[in-house]
């Protein structure tokens, strides 16, 4: 065989990772499992790593030391966060402001006060932007505080729309969800400085000097619709919020390039899929669509048949039912035979 035919993984493929981090390297304090010898080995074949977080509660340094507690060497350039591009947001607005009510976390009022922008935390100190981020602290009194001044016309820029946060207790509500209060109350609809803004993506690619980067995350609506937007292809991994119903049933603007249980994906090759029998198969399963019903039939590794069958429900003219399969992935997944 020529060795230019011998499967090349994913960190040779592509020069960069912009990697995502909540649900991907970490889940609130704690690792994910594999994540830290991936990206060590990832690294070492080359692939430059950039940490692209819509994430805006800490700052680059503290994200940083957060790295090196689980095995990851980094330092603060490698980080792009939420705040950061929010914080350009607001400084690039016309006419220029120079007062921001700031809703969030010392990672905001870090980045806001690295582009000079003064924060401040009340309607009544005539902010010329609001910037609103998460932080577990933010109150009822702080979101009145963003409606008072929204309600009035002032610019609204919100760090990231995400509904949703893992944690290692579970689901939390996310920036997005404590963003919809404030649009509840005003019917304003805000400025999004996070993914899927290509903006954030773009920066990480330039910060790595990457001609092929590949995006890396945990989320259709963010990472991947993010990525395709910049023109990127992407990884989406099954350790945080996306579930196989969410890749079975995912419009096209929210379908990944690749597919992996973990950031162990990194290290493997492209999964192939082929047409075959009317269906798409990878490794050892068929995904098929007969009577508007998705099935699946084969046998081996879990990540090929949700592969699978999501070619072939993407392929179908209509969306197919995905009852059976979910069946079929749910047995695959407590009984793998590999």
């Amino acid at each position: 065989m020529d060795d230019d035919s011998l499967p090349v993984p994913l960190a040779q493929v592509y020069d960069a990772a912009l990697l995502d981090l909540d649900g991907v390297v970490y889940v609130g304090p704690y690792a994910v499992e594999h994540a830290a010898p991936s990206l060590a080995r990832a690294r070492a074949l080359g692939m430059r790593l950039a940490y692209v977080t819509n994430n805006s509660y800490r700052t680059p340094v503290e994200v940083c030391e957060h790295l090196r507690r689980l095995g990851l060497p980094s330092v603060a350039d490698d980080v792009v966060t939420s705040a950061q591009a929010a914080a350009r947001l607001a400084a690039e607005l016309r006419p220029p402001v120079a007062r921001v009510l700031a809703i969030g976390g010392e990672g905001l009022l870090a980045a806001l006060r690295a582009y000079g922008l003064e924060p401040v935390r009340s309607a009544d100190d005539d902010p010329d932007c609001v910037v609103q981020g998460f932080a577990p602290t933010v109150s009822w009194r702080e979101l009145a505080e963003a409606a008072y001044a929204v309600g009035r016309g002032v610019p609204w820029i919100v760090t990231n729309s995400d509904l949703n946060a893992p944690t290692h207790r579970g689901t939390a509500p996310g920036n997005g969800a404590l963003a919809y209060v404030v649009r509840a109350a005003t019917g304003a609809v805000p400025t999004v400085a996070g993914k899927p803004s290509a903006a954030l993506l773009r920066e990480g690619a330039a910060r790595t000097g990457a001609r092929r980067p590949l995006m890396v995350g945990d989320r259709l609506d963010t990472d991947v619709e993010g990525a395709r937007g910049a023109g990127f292809d992407s990884l989406v991994v099954l350790t945080g919020a996306t579930t196989p119903h969410d890749l079975l049933t995912a419009p096209e603007h929210r379908r990944p390039t690749h597919l992996a249980a973990d950031l162990r994906g990194l290290l493997a090759p492209a999964r192939r899929v082929e047409e075959h029998a009317g269906g798409h198969r990878c490794g050892g399963w068929l995904g098929r669509v007969r009577d508007r019903e998705l099935v699946l039939t084969g046998r081996g590794d879990p990540e090929d048949a949700l592969w699978a069958a999501c070619r072939a429900s993407w392929s179908a003219p209509e969306p197919p039912s995905t009852t059976a399969v979910l069946e079929t992935l749910a047995r695959c997944a407590r009984d793998p035979v590999r």
